[in-house]
């Protein structure tokens, strides 16, 4: 299949016009006709990621996390994203990346149902379908039960497959209605606090943020920013193993730049 075809289905599933305007989505780098029969899926085009792409011939690189974010004068090997741009395109790999798009139009759901929320609702509205639909960034709803927040810790931790989340908040606090914004929701906290949620599971909560969300009766917990986005990898291979079934798809071996000690 042409690149620009494999495109058209991506964009099917979750168009460009969901993203945000600061975002940066599409093909980044490469032709839109190259041939493609290997698709590398990936969170972030990192050095190692980038290499996996060259060693197993992919034709295309798909990310979440986009490769180029930031306005750039010059493409060179003097920085890092240059170095990875220059070494995709000498590899002839294309580099498409589905970032804000796809928190709208599948992280928020999947992560709804990994977490077995029932009456969901949008926890963030910026846009809506052409039916009127609300669509937006992460999703709120009620809990499969109700659990104190350390038995709600240990659930996340077996829905999003980890070894460990962060917590703030009484341990022994009863929650039913819970907020989720995969990857860095802190600036979800006041949104989530109107919405009437009893905890916020997001990635990337710093301490204040934290601080002032248990004040105002939020609980938190942060089960990272890889942690709670990994899931692109598993679900985008199988939309494009459906979709593609001439395509072989690629996942990169990939892991949390953190770890515990």
């Amino acid at each position: 299949m042409k690149c620009q075809q494999i495109i058209e289905l991506i964009e099917e599933l979750s168009p460009v016009k969901y993203a945000q305007d600061w975002d940066n989505v599409g093909l980044l780098a490469g032709r839109r006709d190259k041939e493609v029969s290997r698709i590398m899926v990936a969170l972030d085009a990192t050095d190692r990621v980038v290499e996996q792409a060259v060693f197993q011939k992919a034709d295309l690189l798909l990310t979440h996390h986009p490769l180029i974010f930031s306005p750039r004068r010059s493409v060179t090997t003097d920085d890092i994203i240059g170095r990875r741009l220059v070494r995709l395109l000498q590899s002839d790999i294309a580099c498409y990346a589905m970032h804000t798009n796809f928190d709208v139009m599948g992280m928020a759901e999947l992560s709804a149902e990994k977490l077995q929320l029932s009456e969901v609702s949008v926890l963030e509205q910026t846009a809506q379908t052409a039916e009127g639909k609300p669509e937006g960034i992460g999703r709120c709803g009620k809990l499969p039960h109700r659990m104190t927040l350390k038995e709600l810790a240990e659930f996340v931790k077996e829905c999003y497959e980890l070894e460990y989340v962060r917590i703030c908040g009484e341990e022994t606090c009863l929650i039913e209605r819970a907020a989720v914004s995969t990857g860095s929701g802190g600036s979800m906290i006041g949104t989530a606090i109107a919405e009437k949620a009893q905890v916020l599971i997001s990635g990337d909560i710093d301490y204040h943020e934290a601080l002032d969300a248990v004040a105002e009766g939020l609980c938190i917990i942060d089960a990272g920013h890889f942690g709670t986005e990994k899931m692109f990898v598993p679900y985008m291979s199988r939309h494009i193993r459906k979709c593609c079934p001439a395509v072989q798809i690629l996942e990169a071996e990939e892991k949390d730049i953190f770890s515990v000690m």
